[in-house]
C-alpha cells in the first residue's frame, strides 16, 4: 500500500458561519493537503491528537486516506471489483429483474470510473462495458461468458483498486462526478444521477455491514441529492382530438391495428400503466351482457408484467410477473369500464375468439404482447398523424403520456383525488405532486370562492 512519512501538522482552522462554526483539522502528506472538519472544538482536537500521536511514534500515513496505518479499514485487503460481483450477488435474490439491471448498470460505471490504467487497445470500450454489465455483475449468465469475455474481466481486476479508494473524498467526487455524464461529456438525467446515488449508498451500507468501510463515504448533506420533479409536462398531454386522431391510425395498421387499437383505448379510457394492461385476462374485464353493451363495466387490476428482458430474470422469459407498483403482493385494484370502452372492448374479445383464461391483448402468437411492438405502434401513430414540430415535441411521446391524459382528464372532471389515486394505483400524495400543474378549468369556480369569503370592510374615515 502506498504510505508515507512526510506529515505535517497545521493548526485547527476555525470559521463561524451565519448558523454554526466549523473547525477544520488540516495536515498534509508529501506535499498533498488533507482536511477533516468537525462541528466543536473538543472533537476537532481530539482528532488532531491522534495524529499527532501516530506521527511521533514515527508511524506511516497513507497517501490514499490520510490517516495513520493503524487506523486503517479492512478496505486495503478487498479490491473493488470483487467486492462488486459479491454486492451484486448478495441483491440478486432480494430484487426484481429490473433492479438487478440497474444495480449491473451502476456497478459497471462505477468499475470503469475506478479503474487505474488506460484501457488497452485491443479491447474495445463496448466490450468491456458489456462484459462487466451481462456477465460481472449477472449472477446467472458469469459461467456462460466466452474465453474473451472472461480475459477482459481478468484485466479489470488486475486494474481495480481497492475498497480503500472509496475512503478518498477526492476519488469519491472524482467517480461521481464521472457517473453524472454520458460517454459524449454530456450530463446524465438527474433521474438517473438520484438512481445511480441510491445503488451506491446500499453498496457502501452493504461495505460497512461486512466490515469492509468504518462509515459510508458517499457526500451527505443538503445539495447531494439532485433535485428532480414528478410533475407531468403539460406539453405531453392527448386532447381528445388528437387521441381519436392516433387510436384511428393505430387501428388502420395492416398488420394487427384492431387488436393494438383495443389495447391504447385501455391507456386512454382507464389509465393504466402499460405493463398492467398486457397482464389483463380476459376474466378481468367484467363487461356486461351484448345486449346491455352500453352499460358500465369494470376492469380488474392484480398483476404487472414489465418487460426487463431473459437474462435478468430467473425465468428466463422476457416479462417478470410483479404484484401492483407500489401494493402488497396480493392486492389488486378496479376501475370502472365507461361505455365507450365497453364496446370496442367487446368486439375485440368476440373479433378474436378469446376465452376467459386467455390474454386479453395478446401478440400475434397469442403470446405477451411485447413493448416493442407497442412502442413503434405508437411511434408510427405519432409520425402519420401529428404536425412535424408536433411530432418533435413533448406531446405523446411516450405510451405512457396516455395515462397521465386519462389521469388528468379525471381530475380536470372534477373526480376526488383520493379516488382518481385509488383507480390509478398511486397514493394521494404521489398523485397531486405529479399532476398538480395540469388540473385545469376550475380556476373561474375558485375564485367565485375567494370572493364568497367577502372583502375588507371599509373602516375610513
Amino acid at each position: 500500500m502506498d504510505s508515507t512519512f512526510n506529515i505535517k501538522l497545521w493548526k485547527t482552522s476555525v470559521y463561524k458561519g451565519a448558523r454554526k462554526t466549523t473547525h477544520t483539522v488540516r495536515w498534509e502528506l508529501d506535499g498533498r493537503e488533507w482536511r477533516q472538519p468537525f462541528g466543536t472544538a473538543a472533537l476537532a482536537e481530539s482528532f488532531r491528537s491522534q495524529l499527532v500521536v501516530a506521527a511521533r511514534r514515527g508511524e506511516a500515513f497513507s497517501t490514499t486516506t490520510g490517516r495513520p496505518l493503524s487506523q486503517q479499514s479492512a478496505a486495503n485487503a478487498v479490491d473493488w471489483y470483487g467486492f462488486a460481483v459479491q454486492f451484486a450477488d448478495a441483491q440478486w435474490a432480494r430484487t426484481s429483474a429490473n433492479n438487478r439491471k440497474v444495480v449491473a448498470k451502476v456497478l459497471m460505471a462505477s468499475t470503469v470510473a475506478l479503474l487505474r490504467a488506460p484501457v488497452p487497445s485491443h479491447i474495445a470500450m463496448v466490450d468491456l462495458r458489456t462484459a462487466l454489465r451481462e456477465f460481472a455483475f449477472n449472477m446467472k449468465r458469469r459461467d456462460q461468458a466466452a474465453p474473451e469475455t472472461i480475459a477482459i474481466l481478468r484485466w479489470v481486476e488486475r486494474n481495480t483498486p481497492s475498497m480503500a479508494a472509496w475512503e478518498d473524498p477526492a476519488k469519491v467526487e472524482a467517480v461521481l462526478s464521472a457517473l453524472s455524464a454520458k460517454l459524449d461529456g454530456k450530463p446524465v438525467a438527474l433521474s438517473s444521477v438520484k438512481r445511480t446515488t441510491r445503488v451506491l449508498n446500499v453498496a457502501m451500507e452493504y461495505a460497512v455491514k461486512q466490515r469492509i468501510l468504518r462509515e459510508n463515504p458517499l457526500p451527505k448533506g443538503r445539495g447531494t441529492s439532485p433535485k428532480t420533479s414528478s410533475a407531468v409536462d403539460k406539453r405531453s398531454l392527448v386532447n381528445p382530438q388528437q387521441a381519436a386522431l392516433l387510436l384511428d391510425a393505430i387501428r388502420r395498421r395492416p398488420r394487427g391495428g384492431e387488436r393494438l387499437h383495443a389495447l391504447f383505448a385501455t391507456l386512454y379510457y382507464l389509465g393504466l400503466r402499460p405493463e398492467e394492461a398486457v397482464a389483463l385476462a380476459v376474466s378481468d374485464a367484467r363487461l356486461p351482457v351484448e345486449e346491455d353493451v352500453d352499460q358500465w363495466g369494470e376492469l380488474l387490476i392484480h398483476t404487472a408484467q414489465p418487460e426487463v428482458g431473459g437474462n435478468w430474470t430467473d425465468s428466463g422469459e422476457i416479462h417478470e410477473e410483479r404484484g401492483l407498483k407500489g401494493r402488497a403482493a396480493d392486492d389488486m385494484r378496479s376501475v370502472p369500464c365507461r361505455p365507450a370502452l365497453t364496446r370496442i372492448l367487446r368486439e375485440h374479445v368476440e373479433r378474436e375468439g378469446l376465452k376467459p383464461g386467455d390474454l386479453l391483448f395478446q401478440g400475434e402468437k397469442g403470446d405477451m404482447l411485447a413493448g416493442s411492438v407497442i412502442r413503434r405502434a405508437w411511434r408510427t401513430a405519432r409520425e402519420k398523424v401529428l404536425t412535424p414540430h408536433e411530432f418533435e415535441s413533448p406531446l405523446g411521446r411516450r405510451v405512457y403520456d396516455l395515462r397521465n391524459t386519462c389521469l388528468t382528464n379525471w381530475l380536470n372532471g372534477g373526480i376526488p383525488p383520493a379516488q382518481v389515486a385509488d383507480w390509478a394505483g398511486n397514493s394521494v400524495p404521489v398523485l397531486l405532486a405529479t399532476y398538480a400543474r395540469c388540473i385545469d378549468g376550475q380556476l373561474a369556480d375558485m375564485k367565485r370562492r375567494i370572493e364568497e369569503g367577502g372583502d375588507l370592510p371599509d373602516v375610513g374615515a
